[in-house]
C-alpha cells in the first residue's frame, strides 16, 4: 500500500442556482468534513476544497425565468450556500467560485494546453437549435421523454428519474426549454475530446487497479466502460460561461463539466502558492467526495482529461454516495421537497450537530435512504440524549456534587474497571478502520459504543449507592467514567464538533490529537472541570408536527399548481345566461346548522329584501367571520329545502385544487343589491 505525505479531498461544486439542502449534506459534504477532520486529528497534511460552481444551463435558465443576469444569480446564491457550510461546521480551507478570474484563467489555459497538443477532435455535427430565439441549444434548454423509462421530463443529458446519461438526441419529442417548441437540428463546430481513445487506460486503472472503490462506484465504470465510450463534446454555443481561448469560437463557452472540475485546481491555487505540490506531486492522495450522479463525470471524464494534460495526481479514491428521500419522496428541488440548509440553521439553533448526527447514521452509503422528522427526533433523544448526554451529564454532576469538581484518583482496578478502559483502545481500532474505509456509518456507531460502554459501566456501578459505604471505590469508578468522557472529546470530534467543543470546556481541556485516544490518564487526579450542563435537548413532537406540516403544505402546493382546471362546459345561449340573476348582499347573521358540518344558516340583505341561505361553508368559515361580509349570491334559484331549513339562493364560491371552498366577494364595498354580469 502506497504511503502518501498529504490528502487533498475535492467536494462536489454545488450549482449556485439554489441553497444547500439535507440531500447535499448526506452525499457529499458531511462525510467529506468527517475524513477532513480525522486526518486533521492524526496530525496529517490534508486541504479540504470546495467552491460554487457558476455557469451551466440551470444558472442561465433561473436568470431567464426570474428576469435577472446570471451574475445575479450567482451572486446571491454563492454568499448564501458559503454562509450556510460555514455556519454548519462544514471545514473548508477554501470555499471558491468558478467565476472568478483565477478559475477562468486556470480552465483557460487547461483546455488551450490540449488544444495545441492536438488532444481533441474538431468536429461538425448537427445540434438542436431554437429557431424561435435564434440559438443553438446546450443538453439542459431540451427536455423530452427519457428513452430508458419513459420519463417525460428528462433533460438532454440526463434523466433524473432513473439517472441515465443520454444525448438530446436520443430524447423523445424534444422540446425548447425556452420557447417550448420543438427544436430543429442544425450544423455547429465543437470540440471533443476522444474518450474511445482512452478506453483502454481506463480499463486498466479502474477495473485493474481500483477494484478497491466501492462496488457503486465500480459498477457504475466498469458498466460505461464495458458499453464502449464515444467522444464526448467540452464546448457549448452559450454565451455564459468560460469562453473557449481558440480562434474561430466566438459564442462558445467550455462545456461545464470541462470547467466545473477545474474549479478544484483554481481554488487550489487561491489557498496556496503551493497548489501543485496538491496536484502534482506523487505522493500526494487525491480523494473526490461526490454523489452517484457524478461518478462518470469524476472517474472517467475529469481523469481523462487529466491524463491528456499529463502532469496531473489521478484520484486514488471516489467514495460516492447513492441519493437521500425525505419522507419517503425524491429530494426535488423544482418542488421545493428539501429540507434546506440556511432554514433548517435558523429553525433548529444550536442544533448543528444534531443533523450531522443523523444524516450521518443514515448515511446513504450503499443504497438510497430515507430521511423522516420521527427518525430524526429519535435518534436525538434516544441516542444523544439519551446515551451520550446521560453519560457525560452523570459523570460530571457526581464529580462536582462528591469532589467539589475535582478529578478523584483511581485506586485499585478490578478486572471490569481494566477491561473497560482497556475498550477503549479497541474502539478506537474500529473507528479507524471504518473511516479508513469510508465507512461513515459504521464509524460513527462504534464511536457512539464508547459512551454506550460508559452508560452501561456507570449503571453497573451505581456509585450513588456504593458512596456512604465504600467513597474510595465511587473515587475509581468516576475516574473510569471521566477518563472515558475525555476520550469521547476525541473520538466523537470528526462526527461532532461543536458538540465535543462544548464538552472540552465541560473538563476544561484542550483539543487532543487521535493518537491520545485510548490513553487512560487524559485527565489527571485533581484537575478541576467546570460545571456542566446539558450537551443535548430533548426534541418535543410539537417541533417535529411542525416540520411534517411544513412539508404537507408545500406537497398540497404543488398538488394546486399541477392540477388541471376542469374542461369548459358546453356553450349556452347568451339568453340562457341572461336569466342567471347575481346580486351583490351583506351577511347579517350567521350560525351553524345542528348537527351538521359543513352548513352555516345565513341572514342575508340582498338589496331589496332580507333572506336565508344555507351555504356549505361551515368547514372553512367560521360564522362570526361572515358577519358584515359582502357576499355574491343567485337570488332567482328555486328555493330548497336543507335539513328543514328553506334555502333561498345560492353563495357562489371557488373551488381550490384540495377540494377547500373561498367565498366569492367584490374587492371593493359595493350597494347591496348590484347586479354581478
Amino acid at each position: 500500500m502506497v504511503e502518501y505525505k498529504r490528502t487533498l479531498i475535492t467536494t462536489a461544486l454545488p450549482y449556485a442556482n439554489g441553497p444547500i439542502h439535507i440531500g447535499h449534506l448526506a452525499g457529499v459534504y458531511v462525510p467529506a468534513d468527517i475524513y477532513a477532520r480525522y486526518l486533521r486529528l492524526k496530525n496529517e497534511d490534508v486541504l479540504l476544497i470546495g467552491g460554487s460552481d457558476e455557469h451551466g444551463v440551470p444558472i442561465t435558465l433561473k436568470a431567464k425565468n426570474e428576469g435577472i443576469t446570471p451574475q445575479d444569480v450567482v451572486d446571491k446564491f454563492h454568499e448564501i450556500i458559503k454562509k450556510s457550510f460555514s455556519d454548519f461546521g462544514i471545514s473548508f480551507d477554501v470555499y471558491s467560485r468558478t467565476s472568478s478570474k483565477v478559475h477562468h484563467e486556470t480552465a483557460s489555459e487547461f483546455f488551450k494546453k490540449l488544444y495545441d497538443e492536438g488532444k481533441f477532435i474538431e468536429k461538425t455535427s448537427e445540434q438542436y437549435y431554437d429557431e424561435e430565439n435564434k440559438q443553438f441549444l446546450a443538453d439542459r434548454y431540451i427536455i423530452g421523454t427519457c428513452p430508458k423509462c419513459g420519463f417525460e421530463k428528462a433533460y438532454g443529458d440526463q434523466c433524473e428519474s432513473c439517472g441515465t446519461s443520454l444525448s438530446p438526441t436520443e430524447l423523445i419529442n424534444p422540446t425548447s426549454m425556452i420557447s417550448g417548441n420543438q427544436p430543429v437540428l442544425k450544423e455547429t463546430k465543437h470540440w471533443y475530446l476522444p474518450l474511445d481513445e482512452y478506453e483502454p487506460w481506463l480499463r486498466e486503472w479502474i477495473l485493474e487497479g481500483h477494484k478497491e472503490w466501492k462496488p457503486n462506484v465500480y459498477g457504475q465504470c466498469k458498466s460505461w466502460i464495458d458499453s464502449g465510450l464515444q467522444p464526448r463534446a467540452l464546448t457549448r454555443d452559450l454565451d455564459w460561461g468560460v469562453p473557449v481561448p481558440v480562434e474561430g469560437a466566438e459564442g462558445k463557452v467550455l462545456y461545464v463539466w470541462f470547467d466545473a472540475p477545474i474549479g478544484y485546481i483554481s481554488a487550489t491555487k487561491e489557498l496556496t502558492p503551493e497548489w501543485e505540490t496538491y496536484w502534482k506531486d506523487p505522493e500526494t492522495r487525491m480523494l473526490h467526495f461526490i454523489g452517484k450522479d457524478n461518478i462518470v463525470f469524476h472517474c472517467i471524464i475529469f481523469p481523462s482529461m487529466l491524463k491528456a494534460e499529463g502532469s496531473f495526481n489521478l484520484p486514488e479514491n471516489v467514495p460516492a454516495n447513492e441519493f437521500l428521500n425525505l419522507e419517503n419522496d425524491k429530494i426535488s428541488t423544482s418542488r421545493n421537497w428539501a429540507v434546506w440548509l440556511h432554514e433548517y440553521l435558523q429553525e433548529f439553533p444550536g442544533k448543528e450537530d444534531v443533523l450531522k448526527y443523523v444524516l450521518t447514521a443514515n448515511a446513504p452509503e450503499t443504497k438510497d435512504n430515507d430521511f423522516t422528522w420521527k427518525d430524526f427526533q429519535a435518534r436525538n433523544n434516544n441516542e444523544l440524549v439519551a446515551v451520550l448526554g446521560n453519560f457525560v451529564n452523570r459523570a460530571l454532576v457526581l464529580t462536582q456534587k462528591y469532589y467539589d469538581g475535582q478529578v478523584p484518583e483511581r485506586g485499585e482496578l478490578t478486572a471490569y474497571d481494566s477491561d473497560t478502559l482497556a475498550a477503549i483502545s479497541t474502539i478506537k481500532a474500529d473507528v479507524e478502520k471504518s473511516l479508513d474505509s469510508f465507512r461513515f456509518r459504521e464509524a460513527l456507531k462504534n464511536a457512539m459504543d464508547l459512551a454506550r460502554l460508559g452508560n452501561k459501566y456507570l449503571a453497573d456501578e451505581e456509585p450513588w449507592k456504593l458512596f456512604k459505604t465504600n467513597p474510595e471505590r465511587v473515587k475509581t469508578i468516576l475516574n473510569v467514567c471521566l477518563q472515558i468522557t475525555a476520550n469521547l472529546t476525541v473520538v466523537l470530534d470528526p462526527f461532532l464538533p461543536f458538540s465535543m467543543e462544548k464538552l472540552r470546556q465541560f473538563l476544561n481541556i484542550e483539543k487532543h490529537i487521535w493518537s491520545k485516544l485510548g490513553s487512560t490518564d487524559l485527565l489527571i487526579a485533581g484537575h478541576k472541570v467546570n460545571q456542566p450542563e446539558l450537551l443535548f435537548e430533548k426534541i418535543e413532537d410539537a417541533v417535529i408536527e411542525a416540520q411534517l406540516q411544513k412539508l404537507m403544505d408545500t406537497k398540497k402546493a404543488n398538488e394546486a399548481a399541477t392540477t388541471k382546471s376542469k374542461p369548459a362546459k358546453e356553450s349556452i345561449e347568451f339568453d340562457d345566461f341572461g336569466k342567471i340573476d347575481i346580486r351583490v348582499g351583506t351577511v347579517l347573521e350567521a350560525e351553524k346548522v345542528p348537527k351538521t358540518k359543513k352548513l352555516l344558516k345565513l341572514k342575508i340583505d340582498t338589496g331589496f329584501d332580507k333572506r336565508t341561505v344555507v351555504s356549505g361553508v361551515a368547514e372553512y368559515y367560521e360564522p362570526a367571520d361572515l358577519i358584515g361580509r359582502q357576499v355574491s349570491i343567485l337570488v332567482n334559484l328555486e328555493p330548497k329545502k336543507l335539513k328543514g331549513i328553506e334555502s333561498q339562493g345560492m353563495i357562489l364560491c371557488a373551488e381550490n385544487a384540495d377540494g377547500t371552498l373561498s367565498i366569492v366577494s367584490p374587492d371593493q364595498k359595493v350597494r347591496n343589491g348590484s347586479e354581478v354580469k
